[in-house]
């Protein structure tokens, strides 16, 4: 937090939780600096929840001037040339594969948020092991030689999987040398191997929403100190958020919380967010029992990612369906998931896709097709 002897009177806060605030003894932005959730709940007498609902408003006008509502860094007016010249040099972590990567215009965008959606055993766990391990390949090789802060939220990290995907990138970078007999990638394969990828993986298990937002309270300083950190996943975003929810209005606005928290970090340390999400049904209310799917958390939610991928099967296939993006138009591209990780799909034969997908309101039946040639 920013401006620490700013007054927390000044805070949009609910006129009871300044008095309490008050009478705790936290006056300003520094009292309450490195107050976690549960302390300050115990200190106010309150819920975890309103304890993080209070740190969280804090921390998003920490930056804001009281009195006009404008940030201070508001006055730094830039040119529409100078953020054409950033788009020019715009960073990626690639996916390994080349379909994908295309589709989303070279890889995963670092300064932005993109979110992975879709039903359990599609490859949102693949896609976030493979994107961890790939933010440390060697600049020489076109990588990044970052690293990743991983946050589970399902239990499903796996250390085992993790190091068949870690081999085969590390495998795939030693061709590479040998074909192009480079001196320099050489050098740089000495410091990347399986267990230097293990290394640069951060990893947090949080077992409730409080955890999670706790964990992305704590972020910002964890990155000072890990300036190397060019990837942030959670996987998966939705999980606590789900069930055992009553107040829906408080679910909102925490979610909206963390997703400005994740839009701030992607641009002041220029890195990439992963989120992925999971998938809920809607039932169509003019049409006599039509279903379909969509992402959870509902349409509040859809606002949070800059970039939104949705993955699903149909026909035995996984598909990867680009629904938002700023910059690139709707795509939808074949992948598979090996034990090196994802890959695109190796087909001779034009393939049918899909033109409807699970995350539109079907008007008509799923199972309308059109035929393109990959080759």
């Amino acid at each position: 937090m920013e401006n620490k002897e700013r007054e927390l009177s000044s805070f949009p806060l609910p006129p009871i939780y300044r008095s309490k605030l008050v009478a705790a003894g936290f006056i300003t932005v520094g009292d309450i600096k490195d107050v976690r959730p549960v302390e300050l709940s115990k200190e106010l007498s309150i819920s975890k929840e309103a304890a993080l609902d209070i740190l969280q408003t804090i921390e998003n006008h920490s930056s804001t001037k009281p009195g006009n509502g404008h940030s201070s860094s508001c006055s730094q007016a830039r040119t529409a040339l100078d953020m054409l010249r950033d788009e020019s040099l715009q960073q990626y972590i690639i996916t390994f594969s080349e379909r994908l990567d295309d589709m989303l215009g070279g890889g995963v965008p670092l300064t932005k948020t993109t979110e992975f959606c879709g039903a359990p055993g599609i490859g949102k766990t693949q896609m976030s092991f493979q994107l961890s391990v790939d933010v440390q390949i060697p600049e020489c090789f076109g990588g990044l030689g970052g690293e990743a802060v991983y946050i589970d939220t399902e239990g499903s990290f796996i250390v085992d999987r993790l190091i068949d995907v870690a081999k085969a990138t590390v495998e795939h970078c030693q061709h590479i040398a040998a074909a192009e007999n480079s001196a320099e990638q050489v050098e740089a394969l000495k410091n990347f191997s399986v267990e230097s990828i293990l290394k640069g993986i951060h990893y947090y298990r949080c077992h409730n929403y409080v955890e999670l937002i706790a964990t992305v309270h704590l972020l910002p300083e964890f990155l000072k100190e890990h300036s190397q950190v060019k990837l942030i996943i959670v996987d998966s975003i939705a999980f606590h958020f789900r069930h055992d929810f009553d107040d829906l209005a408080l679910r909102t606005r925490l979610l909206n919380g963390m997703s400005q928290s994740f839009i701030r970090l992607a641009n002041e340390h220029t890195l990439a967010v992963v989120l992925t999400n999971q998938m809920t049904t809607r039932f169509s209310v003019d049409q006599q029992g039509q279903s379909y799917l969509i992402p959870a958390l509902g349409e509040s939610w859809g606002h949070a990612s800059t970039v939104r991928v949705v993955l699903y099967w149909e026909n035995s296939q996984r598909w990867a369906k680009l629904y938002k993006s700023p910059y690139r138009k709707e795509d939808t591209i074949p992948y598979q998931v090996t034990t090196g990780g994802i890959r695109d799909v190796q087909i001779t034969d034009p393939v049918t896709v899909p033109t409807h997908t699970p995350l539109q309101d079907e008007s008509q039946p799923c199972g309308k097709k059109r035929k393109i040639d990959t080759q």
